[in-house]
């Protein structure tokens, strides 16, 4: 077993990698003159960074990078409730670090000026990219993270061809911000969105509690739902030998 506080360095070094990666194309380089990356883009940076993480640090703590995930992980059987809340907390500390620099490497542009929705924070009705409603970021954001679940839990299932996992989770994290980013700037992970949100203020937090709320519905709904599918009443912990 690696100690437990290698692991959470990993979690927050992770977490780190996703939000500053991530949340990083879409301040710096989206919409950048002439060459900018745009959705797709951004898209795929996310994608990305969890796809190079899972494969870095799958096998020191899982690469859960989400407390949506590690939820979900505890309830398909995969992952001790003990673990849950350092697991969380990591997270938590890698992602307001990451936007923490994010601002610092913003605010080097002389044209850059933090607004309500700067760094990428999630949101609905007036924060939303598109304009669209509570009750629409609610229900998209709960079945996507019930999908990337699904796709966490099926894929590192003993039964599924070994070392493609994390191609799998951050091709899946790419479709999800492909479907999702005009609804809510896509969140899915709780983290993601607390960083850039305390960082920023404002609305942002006011709205932070659906991108908690949302995403550990659809992890939960995830884990049972998978348990019942593949017929696993007590899964291995997903470690890197599941990756």
């Amino acid at each position: 077993m690696v100690p437990m506080s290698k692991r959470l360095f990993a979690e927050a070094f992770g977490t780190f990698w996703l939000v500053f990666g991530g949340c990083g194309s879409a301040v710096l380089a989206a919409a950048f003159p002439d060459v900018g990356i745009g959705l797709l883009g951004v898209s795929l940076a996310f994608g990305l960074t969890v796809l190079t993480m899972a494969y870095s640090i799958g096998h020191i703590s899982g690469c859960h990078l989400n407390p949506a995930v590690t939820v979900g992980l505890w309830a398909g059987g995969r992952f001790p409730v003990r673990d849950i809340a350092p697991y969380i907390i990591a997270q938590l500390i890698g992602a307001v670090i990451a936007a923490q620099l994010l601002l610092f490497i913003a605010s080097g542009q002389p044209d850059f000026a933090l607004t309500g929705t700067g760094l990428a924070v999630n949101g609905y009705g007036a924060q939303s990219p598109g304009g669209y409603s509570m009750e629409a970021g609610l229900a998209i954001e709960a079945v996507l993270t019930l999908g990337f679940l699904i796709i966490i839990l099926g894929s590192t299932d003993s039964r599924a061809p070994a070392g493609f996992a994390p191609i799998a989770i951050g091709l899946a994290l790419t479709l999800i911000h492909l479907i999702s980013i005009p609804v809510t700037n896509t969140s899915v992970n709780p983290a993601r969105s607390t960083g850039p949100a305390l960082v920023v203020g404002g609305l942002a937090v006011q709205q932070l509690w659906l991108f908690w709320l949302a995403p550990i519905i659809g992890a939960l709904a995830a884990g049972g739902i998978y348990r019942w599918l593949a017929n696993e009443p007590l899964a291995p912990a997903i470690t890197g030998d599941n990756l």
